[in-house]
């Protein structure tokens, strides 16, 4: 997996300039500061960050349509991915 703000080498998005970090390295560093701290400490961060996604996601205004499509969309897009990975279980009821 890819990180998804690093264009892909060739692509219009991609500037010549310095490569952003990988996602996962990103990853490591959060592992790693939260085992140095208290869940009392990065507990809120985290809960903050969780509580503007979902902010986010509910400011955004969209029709049921609109939905539907998304929903479909990523339903095909978790079969595709389990497809290739060769997990066959059935997507989560909604």
């Amino acid at each position: 997996m890819t990180d998804s703000r690093t264009p892909e080498e060739g692509s219009s998005g991609a500037d010549g300039g310095p490569e952003r970090p990988p996602r996962y390295e990103q990853v490591i560093r959060w592992a790693e500061y939260i085992n140095a701290q208290p869940p009392e400490v990065w507990g809120l961060q985290q809960n903050a960050v969780v509580n503007g996604q979902i902010e986010g996601a509910q400011a955004v205004d969209v029709s049921a349509e609109e939905k539907q499509a998304i929903r479909e969309f990523a339903d095909e897009v978790l079969e595709a991915e389990r497809g290739a990975t060769g997990n066959a279980t059935e997507p989560d009821e909604r």
